[in-house]
């Protein structure tokens, strides 16, 4: 998670990524989605990365100042590289040693309007009968100074610029972030793309992208889908190859929606989700489930094999069992007990995936105590042998 996190450099549950050109108009379209977000039933901690706030010192040249006194915005720039970088005017020896000599105005006054605004910009030099624009109608060229402050020729401000710019894909970028509170992520989704498409009119060339922990999301139920349905088919395969017999494997396997229908139970009376991480707990609760029904049916079946009447097989079977199952089950409900009362680090994760075992894990016991030796005896009755 965390280096998905890195990866994406989103940290948190829902991510609203506005892409476009004019930088100006990403903050003020993020600015309404962060609004429409945050009247989201379930947001919280919404807010728009901070993308503005750094002071920029502007100077903007008056060109037409700059053609009167013959003047081109390359001085001007490097007077300013030299006022604020240093520019290299000499060396001074020491023995056989070396140093630069490099002049800048002091760190103090790089930051004083005042001052920069009487920086001297120094004056080309002008031949007689020479002139520039309006500058002999002036009476500038006659008597020239050798230098003019830089407040005559460029207007002089500090501004609040851009604090970062993202980019992605090639575009700039924006991101709206919201966490989620009582209620679960893909709901969540749902309702807040179809109130920014309804609320924030995008002008043409922007459009909007969803991420954050939402992607792994769409990416965890993908492999799902497809891991799941070859979990419970391995699973079928298995019982087959043990029983040898398609009919036990089928009893055996109706455990496995029973502790599924608990595993549900527990989470909605626990009022928790059904995320990734409890329908991994469903895929580890099938195994659990199926493990109990085989305890038992083991040992039926090979009282059946010794000449057991079926009935008196299913009885001594399921009260010679009893204790095995209850055993199995609890060491496996009990273990997970921690990780469904954790409040702590990590326990969005392991409060749902120990939650449904617990539960499935209360309502399998029973199917494999009661049901599944009802089940045996419908299918075996007519019967006389396996």
């Amino acid at each position: 998670m965390r280096f998905n996190e890195l990866i994406s450099g989103v940290r948190s549950d829902l991510a609203v990524k506005v892409y476009g050109d004019d930088f100006d108009t990403l903050v003020e379209l993020a600015e309404q989605i962060e609004s429409v977000v945050s009247k989201v039933n379930g947001a919280s901690d919404t807010r728009t990365e901070q993308v503005t706030g750094l002071p920029v010192l502007t100077i903007s040249p008056k060109r037409e100042r700059l053609a009167d006194y013959g003047i081109d915005v390359a001085t001007i720039q490097e007077n300013l590289r030299i006022a604020f970088g240093g520019g290299l005017v000499g060396q001074i020896f020491d023995g056989d040693k070396r140093f630069d000599l490099v002049v800048r105005l002091p760190e103090e006054q790089r930051t004083e309007l005042e001052v920069l605004k009487r920086l001297p910009i120094p004056l080309p030099e002008v031949e007689q009968g020479e002139s520039f624009g309006d500058a002999d109608m002036l009476g500038l060229v006659k008597d020239t100074p050798e230098s003019i402050p830089l407040q005559e020729l460029a207007d002089i401000s500090f501004t609040i610029g851009p604090n970062q710019i993202s980019r992605e894909n090639g575009k700039r970028r924006v991101v709206v972030t919201a966490n989620v509170r009582g209620r679960d992520l893909a709901s969540f989704v749902s309702d807040v793309q179809a109130a920014v498409g309804r609320d924030v009119q995008l002008p043409a060339g922007y459009w909007v992208g969803y991420g954050g922990t939402f992607e792994q999301l769409i990416s965890a139920s993908k492999r799902l889908s497809i891991v799941v349905p070859l979990t419970l088919l391995l699973i079928f395969g298995l019982l087959f190859m043990a029983f040898n017999s398609a009919r036990d494997a089928a009893i055996v396997f109706s455990g496995v929606p029973l502790a599924l229908t608990g595993g549900v139970a527990a989470l909605a009376m626990r009022g928790l989700p059904l995320s990734i991480s409890a329908a991994v707990g469903f895929i580890a609760l099938s195994g659990v489930a199926v493990l109990n029904g085989v305890v038992m049916l083991s040992f039926i079946r090979d009282l059946r094999a010794r000449g057991v009447a079926l009935q008196e097989a299913i009885i001594e079977g399921a009260m010679t069992r009893l204790r095995p199952v209850l055993m199995t089950a609890l060491v496996a409900s009990l273990g997970f007990v921690p990780m469904a009362l954790n409040v702590g680090i990590g326990a969005e994760v392991q409060r749902p995936l120990a939650t449904v075992v617990i539960g499935g894990i209360v309502s399998s016991t029973l199917l494999t105590l009661l049901v599944l030796p009802v089940l045996y005896q419908k299918v075996y009755r007519n019967k006389s042998s396996l």
